[in-house]
């Protein structure tokens, strides 16, 4: 019978043996190299005190060892020697206290592996210090200057809100102005109020005389004396102030006078019939001149301080600017002319817009450059130099934008504004960065005019109240149009007007 153990085995049945290591074999070797080639602390001997500790181990040693010996032979030393020994080690160990406590307490490690940075030299600067502190405190306090001078507090209310019942809410309209002899006129339907911002005094100037005839603009001449009023009956009056009596009525437009604007003894009028036309007061023949370039209601006029060019926004979504001067020297520009009157075309035409133009205002600080305001389906913000007629700037403020109002001190400018926000808003020029909401109104801010010292804004309402901001500071240093606007307000006064 053959035995199990002696039958011969295949090398080929058996498991074949990888030169390979497994994924746990490559990792347990891993290790063992990874503790082998780790570092040794190497103690700093010099850190150490070895006089003490040697002979804090030698005390420890011959403790254990006298220990011992009692427990082996507990008879074999006499009382006094145990007292005699143990006065010893108190005294002993008392002098290795008071050595102790003398010693550094960082000298007395048993193994230590790094002793204290050595202190820097007299002489030594950080240079990343110097990086870091330098300019600290000019920088703190220009930064803290910057923010007083550029983030300053606007009231959110208004100072003083007055009732303003009848108020015609119609965008085309200007019915509120406010005169250099701080007096404010408001239009409420058929009737002219007066306030007297010195004492609160309200008077009646005038109503009108026909049915169902309502004002729709009106204007302060410059020195304050006389008002003009436009009407939906296509009339232009003019009232005396001081009297309360109307001096003059001065026709020739075909519908309803929606926008005014004076030039010393100039007034301009735009109409619903798209015609603006140009009135000299002192004569008989009052109608001089003649614009034509709009295609629908004009409902924005504004002349340039300097009083040489005319910005005039229409409900055709166009602003129209007119040069005086090429007007006077019946340059290229000069259409037709009939009568006594000349006709002429605008110098420049912006069609950017895309809703009607109503808001104008002319810059206080820097010459032929005018800030545009449009309505709902445009409700931008829009700066031309009307110099060269280039686009200079714009801004969505997201809001029909009713009217503007350039600060007579600062470099900023307030927007009034209708749908959806219903509020002003006060702009940085030239960064355009909004300052402050003034919301208070309930329903579209239709107007607003400055007062003489450029402080307060009034802003009338379709909501059919009159509100007055305290927007701006009475600075000393105004701007330099400003004090020309003023002299031209002192000879104003001195010219003899001959009003017919």
């Amino acid at each position: 019978m053959m035995n199990m153990f002696d039958v011969d085995i295949d090398p080929m049945s058996c498991p074949i043996e990888s030169a390979a290591l497994s994924r746990w074999e490559r990792k347990q070797l891993q290790q063992q190299q990874q503790s082998q080639q780790q570092d040794r602390f190497v103690p700093n001997r010099e850190a150490m005190n070895v006089n003490s500790l040697q002979r804090q181990l030698t005390l420890s040693s011959s403790t254990i060892a006298s220990q011992n010996n009692e427990n082996h032979h507990p008879n074999t030393d006499s009382v006094v020697q145990k007292s005699f020994r143990q006065s010893f080690n108190q005294s002993l160990a008392n002098n290795l206290l008071l050595q102790q406590q003398q010693d550094d307490l960082q000298s007395s490690k048993v193994l230590s592996f790094q002793a204290k940075a050595p202190l820097p030299s007299e002489s030594h600067m950080n240079q990343m210090c110097i990086l870091y502190s330098s300019n600290t405190t000019d920088s703190t306090s220009s930064s803290t200057a910057a923010i007083k001078r550029h983030h300053r507090q606007i009231a959110t209310q208004p100072e003083r809100m007055l009732d303003a019942p009848d108020i015609v809410d119609d965008y085309y309209l200007n019915l509120l102005e406010w005169s250099s002899q701080n007096l404010l006129a408001i239009a409420l339907r058929d009737t002219i109020y007066l306030w007297n911002a010195n004492d609160g005094s309200i008077q009646e100037l005038c109503k009108m005389k026909l049915d169902n005839e309502i004002v729709t603009s009106v204007s302060f001449m410059q020195d304050g004396s006389h008002l003009a009023v436009g009407t939906s009956s296509n009339d232009v009056q003019l009232w005396n102030i001081e009297r309360k009596k109307q001096v003059r009525s001065m026709k020739g437009h075909l519908a309803r006078v929606s926008s005014l604007a004076w030039n010393q003894h100039v007034l301009s009028s735009g109409s619903r019939d798209s015609m603006i036309f140009n009135h000299d007061v002192r004569i008989a023949q009052h109608h001089t001149m003649t614009m034509i370039g709009h295609q629908q209601e004009v409902c924005g006029l504004k002349w340039s301080l300097d009083g040489t060019q005319l910005a005039s926004g229409s409900n055709d979504n166009t602003c129209c600017i007119w040069d005086l001067n090429m007007a006077n020297t019946l340059s290229n520009n000069i259409v037709a002319s009939y009568n006594t009157t000349t006709t002429i075309a605008p110098r420049f035409t912006f069609t950017e817009s895309q809703a009607a133009v109503k808001a104008l205002a002319w810059c206080p600080f820097q010459n032929n450059l005018i800030a545009t305001g449009s309505g709902t389906n445009d409700r931008h913000i829009r700066f031309y130099n009307t110099q060269t007629g280039s686009l200079v700037n714009s801004v969505d403020t997201n809001s029909q934008v009713c009217s503007l109002q350039w600060s007579k001190t600062e470099r900023e400018l307030l927007s009034s504004h209708g749908f959806s926000q219903n509020q002003l808003s006060v702009w940085k020029y030239p960064s355009l960065v909004k300052i402050a909401d003034l919301t208070s109104h309930s329903q579209r801010v239709l107007h607003t005019a400055i007062s003489p010292d450029g402080t307060t804004v009034a802003s009338a309402s379709a909501d059919e109240t009159l509100c007055f901001w305290k927007v701006w500071d009475n600075n000393a240093n105004a701007t330099t149009s400003s004090s020309s606007t003023s002299t031209t307000q002192q000879a104003m006064k001195k010219m003899m007007m001959n009003i017919r």
